[in-house]
């Protein structure tokens, strides 16, 4: 952020730039300022700006900020103005001038070199407290492990920065596709796509093309595949931008012109043009609106080069609990009398024991391996990180159409009119097949008509398409201008949600019982849709339909009667839903549906309970000076009695339209709380609307997941914790989870897998935070009797115990089923402090134990001890470590080959394996037969047989205490991989035997 009244590049000289400079921009890389004077035919004004993300920011005297440039939209054009000023295009010199504000137009996503990627991943944290840690080690003389930890670090690093290096590859090769594509623009040329800049006007093709920029059309129709962006597959027919004319003018006046309001207009970069349709003999012509990084397309690649931060409370959680640790490492040796540097030198060997170097890796494998089996369940995903996330999803929203219920619809019965209903539809042919919305598809194949592509003043059927205004969301209505052969005047049809097309009739023509009639075919769980007609003035030319307003058309409808289509649940969708509501997962109903539809087909699916009760929210804005308000009634009730608030009882659930949520949020936000925690059921939203709710949910602290099949819930899905778009594709940049499994079965599967994820990545932390202070309470204690862990044992318990016990727990598959109980969102939790500090103190006292225990024999020497204080003439009085050991000669060997250091760390490394159990709940013991290693080892002293039964006494009360703290505990573990009793009987006899094979039958000499 830039400090008020202060201005980065006052001391940088202004950049005069020619007008007549050549095709090679100047492009700023990320970060770097700049200054660009304006064109002399305008005003000698300096423009600052610099580029950061891809994005170029210029300042903004009016507002004293910088600002984004994005293209046209800045500009705040009308349609009209779309039509009259950039229609003719752009001449050379303009089109230069342009370019150095707006730069190429190209989405270069530049892969690094292996060298830049190398110096980027060492810098990471990890990796340089990796390097702390092997130095310190190689002055201590640790090699072996040292050397270990280097071949690991080298081959992780290696594994990343290949698969980076491809992922950037990829990402390369997917948006370098457009930039090389000629076009040919309004100059009567072609030229090259990185060429282009906004207000070019470019010719589509006939024979098709990939979208090279964010463009309006101006002339003609396209067939567009926007499965790129938004993962839907059914192809989109975009028609041009209305023309208001200053003698045919709409009620709402000359609209302001917005991608996102008029994206039934504009062709996205990325999107592949199927065919275009044109009329008259003119082209077909599109007026660049954005260009580069600024396009839909630049967008998405942007937010895949700089993801947003995932903001999870285990991962803050997770700093902190890093804090604590170095905070035991500190406790000991702040009172031991050694040298400054020695201390020191110790004091760091600590720290580099209690905060483990493995950590992150063994956090990263849980993710992978959750990864790779929801990959094998059909479900893919672009952002692994947000797998943890789904662990904690308490509810999930649903669109209705597509997801809960089938794909396509069946005819169930009309009341009127066939010509409507073979005319008003925004279908096409393609390679012999028609293609377009399920529900127009249907209600073609009803009337038994066929479709022929021809110019409509040969054909020899009976009706021909003149215009089409297309299916808008926000409208909810659709119309085309028709002519029938052989008539000289047109007609216009109408198709769409029974109230607004009743809305639009002339009231004299809209029978007395429409509501209804309506309403009982909506709670029978039928989709209706609405039919109407006019017969347009003969004064309507050809020429002139093509520039009228839809407004103008849209108006004194004769109503001619509704189509009602049955929309069947998914045979899946009542038992998902079951197993949500059981697992205490809150499911929600968004759909651009009609409201009493919606209500309908939520309880059939088992959302709504047959004996809970809905409750409509109708909201009403301000009107002729009356404040706003809201009408409540209930759904199940015809005559819609009124509802008192305080006769509310607790099994109920507010349902509303799009509408009434709008004004919800602006004049009622004391209510939307309470609205939106009991809401269930929201009818005919719009899609930004659908975008409102999640973040409104959010917002009251649930863990959203959204489900969609991407056509309209783009921005629902994006902004959800856990977007899951069913789509054929198997990835798809519109959600971070893709399903191509076409129903909602993905939802538990994403959910079971999100919560192993996440109890392993719980457990991880736990078992390395144990493992930490086990291995540092077993230094301590040696240090206290001038002994210590040797080479081979560190490495042993590192390697052989540790690591294999980190990577292969989480091969355990996600528990079966949901159930009710959700693993804690954050490690600063009451049952997981519990946990961890219980077991610390239980492994603490044994370990302790075991240590003075084995003191107090009659056959313990301790010898090693004498022997090392009078070499060093140093007493305990003074201190209780000794310093310069490496002093007396093969000091180092007596110090670890010693009956307490043998007592130690067998006692230790089962207190891993034990920790493991109650942590992970292994399905066998695939880590003990690891154990043999450790009786050839050097660094070990044989022990007399009683002190061998006394250890497994030991640890057998050790692991009884343990696993006894774990299970009778409030937590239900009920999430976790695996319980501890599946075990089988013979992999706990298998167990144990090993157990006591280990100690009772080492024969181990000096």
């Amino acid at each position: 952020m830039l400090a008020p009244g202060k201005d980065p590049y006052d001391n940088l000289a202004s950049q005069t730039v020619s007008h007549r400079a050549n095709d090679h921009a100047h492009n700023p890389s990320d970060s770097a300022p700049g200054k660009i004077t304006r064109n002399p035919e305008d005003q000698h004004v300096p423009k600052r700006y610099f580029t950061l993300h891809s994005t170029k920011y210029f300042w903004n005297e009016s507002i004293q900020n910088f600002e984004v440039l994005k293209g046209l939209e800045d500009l705040s054009m009308t349609c009209s103005s779309v039509h009259s000023k950039h229609s003719a295009g752009l001449n050379k010199n303009q089109q230069e001038y342009r370019r150095f504000f707006f730069g190429l137009n190209e989405i270069d996503v530049k892969v690094p070199s292996l060298f830049k990627l190398l110096i980027k991943e060492v810098l990471n944290p990890f990796y340089i407290f990796q390097l702390f840690s092997v130095i310190l080690w190689c002055t201590d003389a640790y090699y072996y492990y040292a050397m270990a930890i280097v071949i690991m670090s080298v081959i992780s690093i290696g594994t990343s920065l290949y698969t980076i290096k491809k992922q950037y590859v990829m990402l390369h090769d997917m948006v370098a596709a457009h930039s090389t594509v000629r076009v040919t623009v309004c100059r009567g040329e072609n030229a090259l796509s990185t060429d282009l800049v906004p207000g070019d006007v470019i010719v589509i093709p006939s024979n098709g093309i990939i979208m090279p920029c964010d463009a309006v059309l101006i002339c003609g129709t396209c067939i567009v595949n926007e499965s790129m962006l938004t993962g839907e597959s059914v192809p989109v027919t975009k028609t041009d931008l209305p023309n208001p004319q200053q003698d045919i003018k709409g009620e709402d006046g000359d609209a302001i012109y917005s991608t996102e309001e008029h994206k039934r207009h504009t062709l996205f970069c990325g999107t592949n043009i199927i065919q275009t349709r044109y009329y008259t003999g003119e082209m077909v012509k599109a007026v660049v609106v954005r260009t580069g990084f600024s396009t839909a397309k630049g967008q998405l690649i942007r937010s895949i080069l700089y993801p947003k931060p995932t903001d999870f409370k285990l991962y803050r959680d997770a700093y902190l609990f890093l804090l604590c640790l170095v905070a035991v490492a500190n406790v000991g040796y702040i009172t031991i009398c050694e040298p400054v540097k020695e201390i020191i030198v110790k004091s760091l060997d600590i720290i580099t024991i209690t905060v483990p170097p493995a950590l992150p890796a063994a956090m990263t494998a849980g993710i992978v391996y959750a990864q790779r089996r929801l990959r094998k369940v059909g479900i893919f995903s672009i952002s692994p990180q947000r797998i943890n996330i789904c662990g904690q999803l308490n509810l999930v929203c649903f669109d209705k159409t597509g997801t809960l219920t089938e794909d396509g619809l069946d005819m169930w019965g009309i009341q009127r009119f066939v010509s409507c209903m073979a005319a008003c539809h925004s279908l096409t042919k393609i390679e012999g097949q028609l293609s377009g919305d399920p529900l127009d598809l249907k209600m073609f194949e009803a009337t038994g008509w066929v479709s022929v592509c021809c110019d409509w003043r040969t054909a020899s059927y009976m009706i021909g398409i003149v215009r089409q205004f297309s299916f808008s969301s926000a409208l909810q209505r659709m119309s085309v201008v028709v002519r029938q052969i052989g008539e000289r005047r047109m007609d216009a049809y109408l198709k769409g949600a029974p109230e607004v097309v009743a809305s639009l009739c002339k009231k004299e023509t809209v029978p007395d019982d429409f509501a209804e009639v309506l309403e009982d075919y909506t709670k029978q769980g039928f989709r209706v849709i609405a039919l109407a007609h006019r017969r347009l003035e003969s004064k309507l030319t050809f020429h002139k339909v093509q520039s009228i307003n839809r407004d103008q058309i849209e108006k004194n409808m004769d109503f001619l009667g509704l189509i009602i289509m049955q929309n069947k649940l998914k045979t899946e969708t009542p038992g998902v839903l079951e197993d949500l509501r059981r697992a205490n997962i809150r499911t929600v109903m968004v759909t651009g549906d009609n409201m009493l539809t919606a209500i309908s087909v939520a309880r059939d699916c088992g959302m709504i309970q047959p004996q809970d009760r809905v409750i409509i929210a109708d909201a009403l804005p301000p009107k002729d000076g009356q404040a706003a308000k809201i009408d409540w009634h209930y759904a199940d009730q015809p005559n819609g009695h009124s509802v008192d608030e305080m006769r509310i009882q607790e099994q109920y659930h507010f349902a509303m339209s799009g509408k009434s949520f709008a004004v919800i949020i602006e004049h009622f936000q004391d209510l939307l709380q309470k609205l939106v925690l009991h809401g269930t059921v929201f009818a005919r939203m719009a899609p930004d609307q659908k975008t409102q709710l999640v973040e409104t949910l959010e917002s009251v602290d649930y863990f959203v997941g959204m489900c969609g099949d991407g056509a309209n819930d783009c921005g629902a899905l994006k902004r959800a914790h856990a977007g899951i778009s069913l789509s054929e594709l198997e990835a798809s940049v519109a959600s971070p989870f893709t399903s191509t499994t076409p129903n909602i079965t993905c939802v538990p599967n994403l959910i079971r897998e999100g919560r192993a994820a996440l109890i392993t990545s719980f457990c991880v932390f736990k078992f390395m935070a144990l493992y930490s202070i086990i291995q540092c309470l077993s230094v301590a204690l040696l240090y206290s009797i001038g002994s210590n862990l040797g080479d081979f044992q560190f490495l042993f318990i590192d390697i052989a115990i540790i690591l294999v016990i980190v990577f292969t727990m989480s091969l355990n598959s996600a528990w079966k089923e949901l159930v009710a109980q959700r693993p804690p969102s954050g490690l600063v939790s009451g049952p997981l402090l519990f946990s961890v500090l219980t077991q610390i103190i239980i492994c603490l006292g044994f370990q302790i134990m075991a240590f003075l225990l084995i003191q107090k024999l009659d056959w313990y020497s301790n010898v090693h001890i004498v022997l090392t204080l009078i070499n060093l003439n140093f007493s305990f009085y003074n201190c209780f470590v000794p310093h310069h050991m490496d002093d007396f000669t093969n000091s180092t060997k007596e110090r670890i080959k010693n009956d307490v250091n043998t007592t130690v760390f067998f006692v230790s490394s089962f207190q891993y394996l034990i920790v493991a159990i109650n942590f992970f709940m292994l399905t066998k013991a695939a880590c003990t037969k690891c154990s043999l290693h450790c009786l050839h080892s050097p660094q070990l002293v044989c022990v007399p047989l009683s002190w061998r039964v006394s250890m497994v006494l030991i640890l057998l009360g050790n692991t009884g205490m343990s696993v006894f703290i774990e299970v009778s505990r409030d937590l239900k573990l009920l999430h976790q991989p695996h319980y501890l009793w599946i075990f089988t009987y013979e992999n706990k006899l298998h167990f144990i035997f090993n157990m006591v094979f280990l100690l009772l039958n080492s024969r181990l000499g000096n």
